[in-house]
């Protein structure tokens, strides 16, 4: 397998406050990587240092190969899919707009070629096309949900960022969105690097699962081997909570 993310010596804090001393880590290309930990244990800090949200103190961080610190990060962002708890979609905008947003951006004047996108994002997370003209506003959680992921997968990025995408939606459309999610991974191939504070969800979800411990790594492998021998107390605790 590739490598398609990488951290070196990745060091970030903020005022005296070290959220990450020094990460080292590989992701490989089409894992699905669930990030568990504590809260403030640098989850979502992690997450958006791949993308360049968030810069690093030290140290590098490598998407496919390229050390992010050299390129554009707005090119590096419409090419990395990013879904947030809430969805996040433009509320004056309708349906269709939310997700070719990223497509139109990069595809400019070939309109045909956005609305494929739409069409085809739409079928992949489930929902019916006469939802298309409707506005966020309309929408129950799980079909803005929805739409959020259609809208963070519509340029048919290489790697999917997702940040308690699940969190504010009621428990059954959770494990729906989580079948989803689960589904779309296994069609697509996409990277996805998820963040959440559910060690069952990141047991269900991850083909990998990084336990993270005050900013480092407390353990990084298979949800099974996790389950069969915890590296520490720590992550001993963790999948008893489950």
């Amino acid at each position: 397998m590739n490598t398609i993310i990488e951290f070196k010596h990745a060091r970030k804090s903020y005022g005296d406050h070290v959220v990450i001393p020094d990460l080292n880590l590989k992701i490989e290309k089409g894992e699905f990587v669930t990030l568990i930990g504590s809260s403030g244990s640098g989850k979502t800090t992690i997450l958006k240092m791949i993308n360049g949200l968030i810069p690093l103190d030290a140290g590098s961080v490598y998407v496919e190969g390229k050390d992010i610190a050299t390129e554009d990060l707005i090119s590096l962002r419409r090419n990395i899919g990013y879904a947030i708890q809430g969805s996040g979609l433009f509320p004056h905008m309708d349906v269709e707009d939310n997700i070719a947003y990223v497509p139109n951006l990069l595809n400019k004047k070939d309109k045909q070629r956005t609305r494929k996108a739409v069409e085809k994002w739409i079928q992949v997370v489930g929902l019916e096309r006469d939802l298309l003209d409707r506005y966020p506003d309309e929408l129950s959680g799980g079909q803005q949900q929805r739409v959020g992921i259609a809208r963070a997968l519509a340029a048919s990025p290489e790697i999917l960022l997702m940040d308690e995408p699940f969190g504010a939606v009621d428990d059954i459309t959770r494990h729906m969105l989580q079948d989803e999610i689960k589904r779309i991974h296994e069609q697509t191939g996409v990277t996805i690097v998820f963040v959440t504070h559910d060690i069952r969800e990141a047991l269900k979800l991850g083909t990998k699962v990084i336990v993270l411990e005050h900013g480092e790594i407390a353990q990084y492998d298979t949800p099974e081997a996790i389950q069969q021998a915890p590296a520490n107390d720590y992550v001993k605790q963790l999948i008893s909570d489950k």
